[in-house]
């Protein structure tokens, strides 16, 4: 399988994650992917212009975090990661879903700041801060229910807090959210976000 792939990118870190937990990151060709570039050819496999994008052995090309995820955890044997139906799938795929809008509202806030100084909206930048800030309030209310199997929720809300370190740690997340912090110095010790750990390339 071949993964388009960027070194700072959550989504991609998300499917890296999957990959290592279920065994099979042997199986996944990294190709670098600049998807910023004039000359990218990203949209070649993902009409969006977004990583990750996955070429499957068969010659699909599947994308989207969520979608590549449950793919790779249809392949193994193990445990899954994506609950059979029950209340604990939906519980799995709703602490996805806060972890990725999360992830979105940070990216925007992001992608906002980024742009030319007199052309940035701060009204634009508060508003998605305040949802992640409402969001990440929802996973300390819930962090004491956290413990239990590892699921696709687990790894996401682990690859929010760990993109929230990586660009928004003037914001201090931690400091009013004592569980969550607790929770996620115990996730971040595991060897899959270890060997994962998001850094700019030099």
């Amino acid at each position: 399988m071949k993964l388009r792939y960027a070194p700072t990118s959550p989504y991609v870190r998300k499917v890296m994650i999957v990959a290592i937990e279920t065994g099979q990151i042997g199986t996944i060709e990294k190709q670098p992917t600049n998807v910023w570039a004039a000359d990218t050819d990203i949209g070649r496999d993902n009409p969006l212009g977004k990583v990750p994008a996955l070429t499957t052995d068969d010659g699909h090309v599947l994308f989207d975090s969520p979608v590549i995820c449950e793919y790779l955890d249809s392949l193994h044997g193990g445990a899954k990661l994506f609950p059979p139906a029950g209340p604990a799938r939906w519980t799995a795929l709703r602490r996805q879903a806060i972890a990725d809008g999360i992830l979105d509202a940070a990216v925007l806030a992001r992608l906002e700041a980024n742009r030319p100084q007199e052309r940035v909206s701060q009204d634009w930048i508060t508003r998605q801060k305040r949802a992640v800030a409402r969001a990440m309030d929802a996973l300390e209310a819930e962090a004491g229910g956290l413990g239990g199997a590892m699921t696709i929720g687990h790894i996401a809300v682990g690859c929010a807090c760990g993109y929230l370190d990586l660009r928004f740690a003037a914001d201090r997340w931690r400091q009013a959210r004592p569980k969550l912090a607790a929770w996620y110095e115990t996730m971040a010790k595991r060897r899959s976000f270890l060997d994962t750990v998001p850094k700019d390339p030099a």
